[in-house]
């Protein structure tokens, strides 16, 4: 197929980043991903091509993952990693917690940004962010620091690498295990965001996914390092 296009994709193993997958090979297109669970349903796909790693041990990272993805050439890099961390007030938030979150949620992608533009050819690369990033949510306060300076990372490397788009976007909520989390294991009367989440109406990942992929191309119309939201795009 000639119009077959190149996608790396970060955190595949459940929810956004699988449903993500399976819509591009779908579409015709050939996927690489990144992850530590490798998606069943996906083997002996001859277009997809997966390597096993934990993504927060960033120390490794540029080292294991080099010769995966060196030389080729990808039209749309996902940064779709990421972990939420325990809901709670950031006064009960130990400092190694933090840490925790922002190595796989901003440090990762600092270091796979820096690989791809090193040793690949990437044309747009785009972070899954979150509206929390403005909201200053009770008890998202890790999470909301990961991906306010997610957001900051992207905005910086737009300028400095200019031939590559960069955007933050948050994809609206998803059903996802993170979601299911907050939605069973949290006081929604101590964070009023886990009561949002229950009386809300969910988008399915496969939902998500479409809605996306066609998302992903007009985000290069908007200026590169911005964070948009889907929510609020026309």
């Amino acid at each position: 197929m000639t119009n077959r296009k190149n996608i790396l994709i970060t955190g595949i193993g459940s929810g956004l980043g699988e449903a993500l997958a399976k819509e591009y090979l779908a579409q015709g297109d050939t996927v690489y991903a990144i992850g530590r669970k490798f998606p069943k349903e996906l083997d002996h796909n001859p277009h997809f091509f997966f390597f096993p790693f934990d993504l927060s041990q960033t120390f490794m990272l540029q080292s294991n993952i080099k010769e995966f993805i060196n030389k080729h050439s990808f039209d749309l890099v996902i940064l779709n990693a990421g972990m939420l961390g325990e809901i709670k007030t950031l006064q009960k938030t130990d400092l190694t917690e933090i840490k925790e979150i922002m190595e796989l949620n901003v440090w990762a992608n600092k270091e796979l940004i820096d690989l791809l533009s090193t040793h690949a050819f990437v044309k747009q690369v785009v972070a899954i962010s979150s509206g929390v990033t403005v909201n200053g949510l009770k008890g998202w306060g890790a999470y909301s620091l990961s991906k306010s300076a997610l957001n900051t990372l992207l905005n910086i490397y737009a300028k400095e690498l200019p031939e590559i788009h960069f955007t933050s976007l948050a994809p609206g909520i998803i059903d996802t295990p993170m979601v299911q989390q907050i939605i069973h294991y949290v006081d929604d009367i101590e964070f009023p965001s886990a009561k949002h989440l229950k009386e809300g109406s969910l988008q399915t990942s496969k939902e998500a996914a479409k809605v996306l992929r066609a998302t992903f191309n007009t985000l290069l119309n908007y200026e590169s390092g911005s964070f948009l939201d889907i929510q609020a795009m026309p």
